[in-house]
């Protein structure tokens, strides 16, 4: 069975998705960040939320155990979205969690799709 991992995903969501938008935050501003992001149905249909680490100066370590680990603890939201709506969103976004501890990164999606 020789199938093409290429092929783009299905559905009205789907058309001409073509930007990866990143957000990182620490651990306590993940559920009032989701909240926000549920309600930006219009621009954002749909996330994944993993939980990893930051390192580096832009990273704080606020707990004791972060300070002792060298590293703290974060959130990330990834978006699949067209990025004309990057901006916007960011907008909306600032104008409810105005936070220097909330980090942003948009690139290209080349491709995406289902292996089935």
């Amino acid at each position: 069975m020789n199938q093409d991992l290429t092929t783009p995903a299905e559905g009205p969501w789907a058309a001409n998705m073509d930007c990866l938008l990143t957000l990182a935050m620490p651990l306590a501003l993940e559920e009032e960040m989701l909240d926000l992001l549920r309600q930006q149905q219009d621009l954002v249909p749909g996330f994944s939320v993993i939980r990893g680490h930051g390192i580096g100066p832009h990273a704080p370590l606020t707990t004791a155990m972060e300070q002792v680990q060298g590293r703290a603890r974060r959130v990330f939201v990834y978006m699949l979205m067209h990025s004309r709506d990057v901006a916007p969103l960011v907008a909306r976004l600032r104008e409810v969690l105005q936070s220097p501890q909330v980090f942003y990164w948009a690139v290209p999606l080349q491709t995406f799709g289902r292996l089935a």
